[in-house]
């Protein structure tokens, strides 16, 4: 990579000694135009990140898996009369503290409705 912006930097100080080369034989000629434009000497150049096309690949979906909030919102939508906790608890096989915490979600997001303390039905 060096070794390319060496070679580009000699080819530049080249074209510019050839402008100004030209400049001289048209002002001796006495021409009113000049062949060639003037260069200007090259500035700070900044190293440009190269974008690399990414190709997507088709990839078969996976099943999905039913999350925690998906079971319990399922279970106490089943139910007719209402589920209170220990219920979900000993239906999902999760914790107290994590069936009181998607109940308090469910109930946040307005899918499920509290009919009595600790019973619950779908909104």
């Amino acid at each position: 990579m060096k070794q390319l912006q060496k070679e580009f930097q000699s080819a530049v100080k080249a074209l510019i000694a050839l402008a100004t080369k030209i400049d001289a034989i048209s002002k001796k000629l006495g021409k009113a135009e000049k062949a060639a434009p003037a260069i200007n000497p090259p500035q700070k150049t900044t190293k440009k990140k190269t974008a690399v096309k990414t190709v997507k690949k088709s990839v078969p979906k996976k099943p999905t898996v039913e999350t925690a909030s998906d079971q319990v919102l399922k279970i106490i939508s089943t139910s007719k009369k209402g589920v209170n906790t220990s219920d979900l608890i000993g239906k999902t096989g999760f914790n107290t503290k994590k069936v009181q915490n998607i109940v308090f979600r469910l109930r946040k997001q307005g899918k499920i409705k509290s009919i009595k303390k600790g019973i619950y039905a779908k909104a």
